[in-house]
């Protein structure tokens, strides 16, 4: 019989049994003979021995950078599987240099985004917190100029992964919504093909009743929502960004939003978290959540289930569903 595969676990104490509750725990050490202790110092002389020997690394939110010198520490890796989504933060180029297999967990957390933002998109469309804020001060508005969903002009930033599930939600809602799409690397074919019209930027911020932001944080997308852009939303639009806090301004969306113009659904802002007495936190059109979209709570077992699938896919020598090539790195979250 085949030796089994040895594997290491490294990631943040506090979230293993969440990833990885007993029933995948137990499908993992059936397939893989699992080192006893999560590694969170890849330099650790205690943990020299179950890293030399490693074939797998199975990681999570908290995981070491996966640098040159690390690397050096497990000759024999293979394969990195993250139970988590993106791999910008632990995973180096020298991974994919010396040809180890990586794989991302990004489709398992992409589901719980695309909810939490079509639940903000049905709330921006009826214009939620304004009423809310008038609904406490005893103002309730009048039935005829209450504001409905249907027709509504949704502007969707970034075709990514969630963005194209945001848009397939869009389309098959029964609210007859319009979709606008901005993506550089998009055509208006393939827009079209997904159910949205392929416009530019400004022309996005022009158009549309709703702007929802699922664009990746690399240098050139830092305030891709700026000041300049933000006062091209008509009065009354929404914006919701779920991706990074980074792709928007925070201080000119601040501005725009303390006049009552525009409101807002933030569940990523910068700084993360914004200081205490920010006016974003205090006004009323604006609702603010720390960074709750993706996998939450008893969610998170979602990740390491998807995770023990690629770590047995890989084992029998099927395709990896979460792969991540060298060359995503410059385009994903």
């Amino acid at each position: 019989m085949a030796e089994r595969p040895k594997l290491v676990l490294a990631m943040r104490p506090d979230i293993l049994d969440l990833v990885l509750p007993a029933p995948l725990r137990a499908r993992l050490d059936a397939l893989a003979d699992v080192h006893p202790d999560l590694v969170t110092d890849l330099a650790d002389p205690g943990a020299a021995r179950a890293l030399a020997d490693a074939r797998l690394l199975l990681t999570g939110w908290g995981c070491p950078v996966l640098d040159a010198e690390a690397l050096d520490r497990m000759p024999r890796l293979a394969a990195a599987v993250h139970a988590a989504g993106s791999v910008r933060h632990h995973a180096t180029p020298a991974v994919w240099a010396r040809g180890i297999a990586v794989s991302s967990a990004a489709d398992a957390n992409a589901a719980p985004v695309v909810e939490y933002t079509m639940a903000t998109i049905w709330l921006a469309s009826h214009r939620a917190l304004g009423t809310a804020a008038a609904y406490v001060t005893g103002r309730e508005p009048v039935f005829h100029l209450r504001q409905g969903a249907d027709g509504a002009t949704v502007g969707v930033i970034g075709a990514s992964r969630i963005g194209r599930g945001v848009i397939g939600r869009l389309v098959g809602a029964a609210a007859g919504f319009q979709v606008l799409l901005a993506d550089p690397y998009v055509g208006a074919a393939e827009a079209d093909a997904l159910g949205a019209t392929l416009v530019g930027l400004d022309d996005l911020c022009r158009r549309s009743d709703i702007v929802t932001v699922h664009a990746p944080d690399l240098p050139e997308t830092r305030h891709l929502l700026d000041a300049d852009r933000l006062a091209l939303l008509r009065d009354g639009a929404a914006v919701i960004n779920s991706a990074r806090g980074r792709l928007v301004d925070t201080d000119a969306l601040a501005r725009e939003c303390g006049t009552g113009r525009i409101d807002a659904y933030l569940d990523v802002t910068e700084p993360e978290p914004l200081p205490a007495g920010h006016p974003l936190l205090l006004l009323r059109n604006v609702l603010v959540t720390p960074h709750i979209a993706g996998c939450q709570g008893s969610e998170v077992q979602r990740l390491g289930g998807y995770a023990v699938d690629e770590v047995e896919r890989w084992i029998t020598g099927q395709p990896l569903r979460g792969r991540v090539q060298a060359a995503d790195l410059a385009r994903i979250a």
